[in-house]
């Protein structure tokens, strides 16, 4: 049988049923499991052997739905965090620690900007932020000897910018670090950044892969192309003994699943930022839909996107779908299918009127959330990146008057009769 198409893969990838056995993936709710032997468990412990023991570390749902994210992006191994922020802190905090470095593009959401700039310089890993657009040579200037990776959005948050994968790669690969990208807007069905040379890729679950409001959680896949081994002083806790597991070096114990097991057995065991495991089977039911409704939200955006370029108020709009945007080159390499839901735009008449435009929306809701079934929007600068200062908005891209709009599942004619009558409210306002 041929490999299977992503359609296919978002309902059958990850669990196969027996004869007799469910039909869903089931919702296995416990927090520990039973064995004969005290050898038996012992094993366990030593990684010896493969199986469950408490769900702080794993839970087979958990592992079932992981494995369907796993096929969906072209992966060896996966894990499901508690959110999208816990995803990114275990994705770098794996092969970072005190005294290293790493490199993060700038346009990336607010909440990953804050964790990098903030609290990674507590735990004494220092990030150096770069201009995804910035020359090759600038970029190669941001590496230091003890640089562990490089960071990026495949499709930032909020600005909408489409991050040149191929591109990122080849640079970080040229230094020995692996290419880390949050694929959270774009989803698998999209973009599969393992195609252009990513290494590690992150998401929130929260978002299109639950696709309905209900699950926070996080997810990080690994592709198993990074050779650790090949840059082993660099990665000293993948390629050397863990004395916490007796000696054991994971690289040469697990294979292309060495980066995932430690990030399990270790970061899992120390830190507890597991998904719960209801979380996890409504995320397995909300993959089940991923491939029907990207592509439906990618027709409705681009519909509604080209109606935005039409209004009178409209100061500019970044969607790369429409043809006269900067990304849409790049979109057409990474993301040929659609981009997504998400687009950012901005208003004449200042704050106030994008205020009342906002207010006066009845089927789109201002809200902190993205990436649904329901359309929603928010003003970036007073509510996801609100403590960033002015300097940091600007180098996230940030604009001041930025609003991001994500297009839900709704028929795109009633989200552009929101829009046109919350325009008109605002035009009475303010005349």
């Amino acid at each position: 049988m041929k490999k299977p198409e992503l359609g296919t893969l978002c309902i059958h990838a990850g669990y196969t049923p027996g004869n007799g056995e469910p039909r869903q993936m089931p919702l296995i709710q416990s927090t520990t499991f039973k064995y004969d032997s005290s050898d038996a468990m012992g094993r366990l412990f030593d990684l010896e052997d493969s199986g469950y023991f408490y769900t702080r570390l794993q839970n087979p749902t958990n592992d079932m739905v992981a494995a369907r994210l796993t096929a969906l992006e072209g992966g060896v191994a996966g894990m499901l965090t508690s959110s999208g922020q816990a995803a990114n802190l275990f994705a770098c905090h794996n092969i970072c620690q005190a005294g290293d470095h790493m490199i993060s593009t700038a346009a990336i959401y607010g909440g990953t900007f804050n964790l990098f700039a903030a609290s990674f310089a507590k735990m004494g890993i220092e990030v150096t932020f770069v201009d995804q657009n910035a020359s090759d040579e600038e970029l190669h200037a941001a590496f230091r000897p003890n640089t562990k990776l490089l960071f990026g959005e495949t499709l930032t948050n909020p600005g909408v910018q489409v991050l040149d994968i191929r591109r990122m790669a080849r640079i970080a690969h040229e230094h020995g670090v692996p290419l880390i990208v949050d694929n959270t807007f774009p989803t698998p069905i999209n973009c599969r950044p393992f195609e252009f040379g990513a290494d590690i890729v992150t998401h929130s679950t929260t978002k299109y892969l639950d696709g309905h409001g209900t699950t926070v959680g996080g997810a990080i896949i690994d592709s198993g192309n990074f050779d650790w081994d090949a840059h082993a002083s660099k990665f000293p806790g993948l390629t050397s003994p863990d004395p916490t597991y007796h000696g054991l070096v994971f690289t040469k114990a697990f294979g292309k699943a060495a980066y995932i097991t430690k990030a399990t057995v270790v970061l899992m065991r120390d830190l507890g930022a597991i998904q719960a495991p209801q979380n996890a089977f409504y995320l397995g039911l909300g993959i089940q839909t991923l491939n029907v409704r990207m592509k439906f939200i990618n027709n409705s955006a681009l519909e509604v996107a080209k109606y935005l370029q039409s209004v009178p108020e409209l100061k500019w709009i970044h969607y790369p779908g429409l043809e006269n945007d900067s990304y849409h080159t790049l979109a057409a390499e990474y993301m040929p299918g659609g981009c997504s839901g998400v687009m950012a735009l901005a208003l004449e008449g200042g704050r106030d009127f994008a205020n009342k435009f906002m207010d006066s929306l009845k089927l789109i809701t201002i809200e902190t959330h993205v990436d649904d079934c329901h359309s929603c929007i928010l003003h970036p600068a007073s509510h996801t990146h609100r403590q960033l200062n002015e300097k940091q908005l600007a180098e996230a891209g940030v604009d001041p008057d930025l609003m991001r709009l994500s297009i839900g599942l709704e028929d795109p004619k009633d989200i552009i009769a929101d829009i046109e009558q919350a325009l008109q409210a605002a035009r009475e306002f303010l005349a």
